[in-house]
């Protein structure tokens, strides 16, 4: 499984949750953005942007359905999470346009696997680069024209590096994301597979971060011929 590293919001006026939420999303590869209630998530999102959010319904002040309207306005996609089971609530956050609805208390497998729903759907389903072709759908990879026989976890480790091009990812953050956050292992293997990758496509493609991590480079210095 591999998911884009994705800057994702969580509104939520409880601390405990949040603690929770910033946690797994970590875990996960992602950039965790926390929010207390409405105000502060405006907050959050003058200083950045966002891929997706998870809103709590019932907060102090203004509720997550108002803040949500303005989060679709602005083609954020939104997750509600909330301890309301009414049908009418459900009925109402998913025809203000909310990608999915998520009873409290939930287990983080499972809100990770929704994430994963609404990343896949608004992430390009190719990328292209210099005769490097990686389509995320078919899972197929080609340069210059040619086939590169990838195994599915060497093809889950590109689709991670080419969807986040030019950001340095953690050895740790790559570990989660393409073999899970509950992986037990070293973060050696993360160091093995890149190498495979290199032999493979041009090893300039993927550049070291010292201490840290990996980033993939693209551009010209990733042209093979």
């Amino acid at each position: 499984m591999v998911m884009k590293m994705a800057a994702i919001l969580y509104v939520d006026d409880e601390p405990a949750i949040r603690e929770m939420l910033g946690a797994v999303l970590k875990l996960a590869g992602h950039v965790p953005l926390e929010a207390s209630d409405a105000e502060s998530a405006r907050s959050v999102l003058r200083e950045r942007g966002a891929d997706l959010a998870l809103v709590d319904i019932m907060m102090p002040g203004e509720d997550g359905f108002s803040l949500a309207r303005e989060l679709l306005d602005a083609e954020i996609p939104v997750l509600f999470l909330t301890a309301r089971t009414a049908v009418s609530d459900r009925v109402k956050g998913l025809r203000m346009g909310a990608e999915d609805y998520i009873l409290k208390p939930f287990e983080p497998e499972e809100l990770l696997a929704r994430i994963e729903v609404v990343l896949r759907r608004t992430q390009p389903l190719v990328y292209e680069e210099d005769g490097l072709i990686v389509d995320y759908s078919a899972r197929i990879v080609t340069q210059n024209g040619e086939k590169v026989p990838l195994t599915a976890t060497e093809f889950d480790l590109l689709a991670l590096l080419t969807r986040n091009a030019g950001a340095a990812l953690s050895r740790d953050r790559i570990l989660s994301a393409v073999w899970g956050w509950d992986f037990v292992g070293e973060t050696r293997t993360v160091d093995v597979h890149v190498q495979r990758l290199r032999a493979k496509l041009d090893p300039r493609c993927i550049e070291t971060v010292y201490k840290y991590g990996y980033r993939w480079r693209g551009g010209a210095a990733c042209g093979k011929g």
